[in-house]
C-alpha cells in the first residue's frame, strides 16, 4: 500500500465539474485581476473569521509582509517570533529591515510560548507574530496581555489555521490583523499562490489594500512604495467552490485524528507522543504531527513501506544559516530544538480511508515494537 502526504488528485475529482464551471466562467467574463470571485472570497474568509475585512493577496508570504507594513514596522524594529514555524514568518520580518527577535515554544503545543515573548520584549520590539502551528491556536490571551502592555501590534500567521477557534473565538479575530496561506497542500488550497490579510480594523485593511496594488489610490496615483501582490480571479474562483467544503473537511479531519490517536495508544503510548489539543482549542489538524525516537531512523523505514511523512521543521529559525548574522546558537531554545529532532507528521487529508490509516500505524508498531 503507498499512502501519500496529501491526495489531491481524489478532491479534484469530486469537485471537477464544480470547478471547471467556474473556471471557464472567468474566461468567459475576461475580468481577471480583483473581480468579483476575489470580492467573494474576501467577503467569506472575513465572516468566517468574525471581521470586518478580507483583502487578497498574491501569497501567505506577502500577506505577513504587507500586514507588517500596514502596522507600521520599519527598518530597525524588532518582531518576535517563534524560532520553531516556516521561514516564512521571519523572512517578512527581515525583507523589510526590521530584526526578527527569535522565542521558544510550549513543548505540547508546538506553538510560541508566551513567557519566552515576554523575556524577549525590548524598547525596539513593535510587533508580535504568533503561529497556529498544525491547526492549533496559540494562547492568545497571554499574548495579546503582553502586546497590550507593552504598546505592540499583533499580527497572527494563521497561514495552517483557517477556521480553528481559540476559547471560542476564531483564529483571524484574535490580534490586529491575521494572515491566510491558500498553498495548495493547506486546508483551503488554491491550485497554485494565493494567500489573504484578515483584520477588524479599516484602516489597517485599507493599507494593505494600497500596499498590493504597487502603494496606488487612486489608480496611478503614488503616496507609498508598495509591491504587485493581487490574488487573481482564477485561484480566487476555486477557492470559492472549496470554501463551501472547508468546514466539513476539517471535522473530517478531526476525526482521523482521533482514529490515529486511538490506533496509536492501543499499543504505542509509551513511545509516541500524539497531538496534544489544548481544552480552549478547536484544532484542524493541518498537519497530525507525533514525537517519537529515532526519528530520522522511522522516517526510513516509514518510506521503504510506502508511507509518506514529513518533518516540519528540521531545522530551528534561529539555526539558520540566513540568520548566522543574529548571533543565536545551538541550546539558545532547547524545547525547539528537542522538537526539529523528534516531530515527523504522518499522512493526512480529509479523504484518508481508515484501512491507510491502520496500515500506517502497523508500520509504526513494526519499528519501534520489533
Amino acid at each position: 500500500m503507498n499512502i501519500p502526504m496529501l491526495d489531491l488528485k481524489e478532491q479534484y475529482q469530486t469537485l471537477k465539474y464544480d470547478i471547471n464551471a467556474a473556471l471557464e466562467e472567468v474566461m468567459a467574463s475576461s475580468q481577471f485581476i480583483l473581480g468579483q470571485n476575489v470580492k467573494k472570497l474576501e467577503k467569506d474568509v472575513a465572516n468566517l473569521s468574525n471581521v470586518s475585512h478580507g483583502v487578497g493577496v498574491a501569497n501567505g508570504s506577502d500577506a505577513l509582509h504587507l500586514s507588517l507594513l500596514a502596522c507600521g514596522v520599519e527598518p530597525g524594529d524588532e518582531v518576535i517570533v517563534p524560532t520553531f514555524t516556516f521561514f516564512a514568518t521571519a523572512g517578512a520580518v527581515s525583507r523589510i529591515g526590521a530584526t526578527p527577535v527569535f522565542a521558544d515554544i510550549d513543548p505540547k503545543t508546538f506553538n510560541i510560548d508566551p513567557q519566552s515573548i515576554k523575556a524577549r520584549v525590548t524598547e525596539r520590539t513593535k510587533a508580535i507574530i504568533p503561529v497556529h502551528l498544525y491547526g492549533q491556536a496559540a494562547d492568545m490571551d497571554s499574548i495579546n496581555e503582553i502586546a497590550q502592555k507593552n504598546g505592540l501590534s499583533v499580527v497572527e500567521d494563521a497561514a495552517q489555521a483557517i477556521g480553528s477557534e481559540y476559547r471560542g473565538r476564531h483564529v483571524g479575530e484574535l490580534g490586529d490583523m491575521a494572515c491566510y496561506s491558500f498553498f495548495p497542500t493547506k486546508n483551503l488550497g488554491a491550485y497554485g499562490d494565493a494567500g489573504m490579510i484578515v483584520s477588524d480594523q479599516e484602516s489597517l485593511a485599507e493599507k494593505s489594500r494600497v500596499l498590493r496594488v504597487h502603494g496606488s489610490k487612486p489608480k496611478y496615483h503614488h503616496h507609498v512604495l508598495g509591491y504587485n501582490s493581487r490574488l487573481d480571479e482564477m485561484q480566487a474562483a476555486i477557492l470559492n467552490v472549496k470554501f463551501e467544503y472547508l468546514n466539513q473537511w476539517n471535522e473530517l479531519r478531526r476525526q482521523k485524528a482521533e482514529q490515529y490517536n486511538s490506533l496509536i495508544n492501543e499499543k504505542l503510548a509509551d513511545v509516541i507522543q500524539t497531538p496534544y489539543e489544548d481544552d480552549n482549542n478547536y484544532h484542524i489538524y493541518h498537519q497530525y504531527t507525533i514525537r517519537v525516537p529515532r526519528r530520522d531512523e522511522l522516517q526510513a523505514f516509514l518510506k521503504e513501506k510506502g508511507v509518506a511523512s514529513m518533518i516540519y521543521y528540521p531545522i530551528p529559525l534561529h539555526l539558520q544559516p540566513v540568520f548566522k548574522d543574529l548571533g543565536y546558537k545551538k541550546g539558545d531554545f532547547p524545547k525547539a530544538e528537542e522538537a526539529c529532532d523528534e516531530v515527523i507528521s504522518l499522512p493526512m487529508f480529509p479523504e484518508l480511508q481508515q484501512d491507510q490509516q491502520e496500515y500506517v500505524v502497523k508500520q509504526l508498531e513494526a519499528f519501534f515494537l520489533r
